[in-house]
């Protein structure tokens, strides 16, 4: 899965979601705090999806997904749906097209949800730049957008800012792409760009201020660093591994702190927590759990109490743990449990 797997509905229950196959699958929990589901649910019915699906939510808490399906021999087309609640059905998938209007999949698409709760849908395009479809201000979707850019590798990095407009992070050989949207429902625009090595596929990007989203990134050093547009890049410490980080904002002992979570090199989970934007304070990995397999996926969110919640996932085994951060000072975490 591309995007924030591991979501909080708008009645305060956790929600994952699940590759499995040709399709997608969701489990919930039963109650804010649990128990959880114990069968997974199909997302959208029963279409045949490829591998790599996404997911995206925004400030009304309603998750969108996106996925590739095949169509005709050798083609495929993107797919759309919307899920609520976590408890409710998923909306079925609804066809929103191709980028150049017919062919093969031409990257993992990734999605990001502005204020007003829209979707944007944004895939790399077979020229090498990015594509955008969303849907408009007055319902329905708009037509497909070309945004530019060249060479730009498969995984792109969405993200809607405290404004509730939505921005993107994209790689090109030796640089970081910026756009951004100058006002509601506008086509995002070329921003700028930093020059930097990246390591493909380890672009994360964090709403971090009501000015600033904050792109995270591992350069081709082995260092985990953060760029704001209009500064520098900074490194902020080795990487733990070699994965792209899962991240998100929370409140520590009375402090706005960003908190970040990948899986390690030694195949544990290692989180590591900071003052939002203040890079220059440090930080360093603290290891959790049990050692998990390759592929292993880590995501981070809030519960119903805006404290922090992670989950790992093995693809190849179905596995899913969960923890969440005990009544302690500091960044203590409770047993990891399997749901």
């Amino acid at each position: 899965m591309n995007g924030d797997w591991l979501l909080r509905g708008r009645d305060g229950r956790l929600t994952v979601y699940l590759p499995s196959g040709e399709a997608v699958l969701c489990r919930a929990e039963r109650g804010p705090g649990g128990p959880w589901e114990g069968t997974p649910r199909t997302v959208g019915g029963t279409q045949k999806l490829h591998p790599g699906a996404t997911v995206g939510q925004g400030a009304d808490r309603y998750a969108h997904l996106a996925a590739w399906r095949p169509t005709v021999p050798g083609e495929s087309g993107l797919v759309h749906t919307t899920h609520f609640r976590p408890l409710l059905a998923p909306l079925d998938w609804a066809p929103i097209g191709h980028p150049d209007k017919k062919g093969d999949r031409t990257g993992p698409p990734a999605v990001a949800v502005d204020g007003p709760g829209r979707g944007y849908v944004f895939v790399r395009n077979a020229g090498g730049g990015v594509s955008l479809r969303n849907q408009k201000v007055k319902g329905g979707w708009g037509g497909w957008l070309d945004l530019g850019g060249q060479d730009v590798e498969e995984r792109l990095a969405p993200v809607a800012g405290e404004s509730g407009l939505i921005e993107l992070y994209a790689c090109a050989p030796g640089a970081i792409l910026h756009w951004r949207q100058e006002g509601d429902g506008k086509k995002p625009v070329r921003a700028g760009e930093v020059e930097v090595a990246v390591r493909p596929g380890t672009l994360r990007a964090l709403a971090t201020s009501a000015e600033h989203t904050t792109v995270f990134f591992t350069d081709m050093s082995g260092d985990l660093c953060a760029w704001r547009p209009g500064e520098k890049p900074v490194p902020l410490l080795a990487a733990a591994g070699p994965g792209p980080v899962s991240a998100v904002r929370c409140v520590i002992e009375g402090h706005d702190c960003t908190v970040l979570a990948q899986r390690s090199s030694s195949g544990r989970v290692a989180f590591a927590a900071y003052p939002t934007e203040q890079e220059s304070a440090g930080a360093w990995w603290t290891e959790s759990g049990p050692q998990l397999p390759s592929d292993a996926l880590v995501a981070v969110a809030l519960d119903e109490h805006e404290e922090l919640v992670a989950a790992s996932l093995s693809p190849s085994s179905g596995t899913l743990l969960l923890t969440r951060r005990k009544d302690e000072p500091g960044l203590a975490l409770e047993a990891w449990r399997e749901i």
